[in-house]
């Protein structure tokens, strides 16, 4: 048995290859193609283990999954891979579109034939797990009620726009061909190995290094946050008993404005990692112009998963943050080594000119 796991450097894929394999001896294959997030020694303690197979390539490249798909047959396909930044999105929408949108079509006609092949049970059992956004939704007022599923999509930045594409395409297969798929949207992700280009690493990253801390607009723009492993958590048990065709929202059921995020991050530094000069990080929050389009909130209704599957979160947001501020404090090796000249021009070109 195995099951192959697509994007499993970045963020969102790591965390899960790290936490299944702490709970199961079935075999992983592991496709990612490294580009800027995909960070591989993000999987170092896996270096000797037999239980993880690693392959850079692109899920665009329809010989090679199907190569992997024939070489080791898995029982399921979990796509976590996906280009993931609403900034990038806006200065280069096409790298999204190709691997959001192309690559899952192709990623999709593979799993197709591959699942058409198979026989009796294993057709019955395979599964394709697809893991998409709340950003599909678009954004809501102050006082709308919180995203289901049956809510519109209405995408309003290239990366939503190019998630909500492969979301259509994840649906019209089932329905097109019966593909067993599931598709899960979540809210926005915390935690360990998070790429520094995000509102928390970020803010970590440059707090400790004595930088502005970049808060666009009012910074009241309100995000539902989940911690990295109650997400991973989900989506096992939606891989487990998930209803075939079905889309389940993941969320930690903590809706806060970013500023307050801000806050929260650099009160735990404050008491964690002070400033020699005793003085608050707060003092380096910066309000800078906001990015174009900004959706204003975000929040998931996760009643659908915990009513059906039994799942929610284990984590508060303070038990979540906590854990995530100690983790960057205990990891500089690993946040100094994604730091690359790459990364720095993209600092550069992004928050260059902003200053508000």
């Amino acid at each position: 048995m195995s099951i192959l796991v697509t994007g499993g450097a970045g963020f969102i894929g790591s965390n899960f290859v790290l936490d299944w394999l702490a709970q199961s001896d079935e075999l992983v294959i592991n496709l990612d193609k490294l580009t800027y997030a995909g960070n591989i020694e993000n999987l170092q303690s896996l270096n000797s283990d037999h239980r993880h197979v690693f392959v850079q390539g692109d899920i665009g490249d329809s010989a090679l999954v199907a190569n992997l798909l024939a070489q080791h047959p898995p029982r399921a396909i979990i796509n976590f891979a996906a280009e993931s930044h609403v900034d990038r999105s806006i200065h280069g929408p096409e790298d999204f579109v190709q691997t959001n949108v192309v690559g899952t079509f192709r990623l999709l006609d593979a799993a197709r034939a591959y699942w058409s092949g198979l026989q009796s049970d294993a057709k019955q059992n395979f599964r394709f797990l697809h893991v998409s956004t709340d950003e599909v939704y678009g954004s809501l007022g102050k006082e709308d009620p919180a995203f289901t599923e049956t809510h519109r999509y209405e995408p309003n930045s290239p990366y939503s726009a190019s998630k909500a594409a492969s979301d259509h395409l994840v649906r019209a297969y089932h329905h097109t061909y019966g593909l067993p798929v599931l598709t899960t949207n979540c809210s926005n992700n915390y935690g360990p190995y998070h790429f520094p280009e995000k509102l928390i690493p970020l803010m970590i990253v440059n707090a400790l290094a004595g930088k502005p801390l970049p808060v666009y607009g009012d910074g009241q723009q309100i995000r539902d946050w989940l911690y990295v492993k109650d997400h991973c958590s989900a989506i096992r048990r939606v891989l487990d008993a998930g209803h075939v065709g079905e889309v389940y929202n993941i969320g930690g059921w903590n809706e806060k404005p970013n500023l307050d995020i801000v806050h929260t991050v650099c009160a735990l530094l404050d008491e964690l990692s002070p400033r020699v000069d005793g003085k608050s990080y707060r003092e380096q929050i910066t309000f800078v112009a906001d990015r174009p389009g900004h959706d204003r909130r975000y929040a998931i209704d996760a009643s659908k998963i915990q009513r059906e599957l039994g799942w929610k979160p284990a984590e508060t947001f303070e038990t979540g943050i906590r854990k995530t501020v100690l983790w960057y404090l205990e990891n500089q090796n690993w946040v100094t080594n994604v730091q690359s000249g790459t990364y720095r021009e993209w600092l550069e070109k992004n928050y260059t000119g902003r200053a508000a």
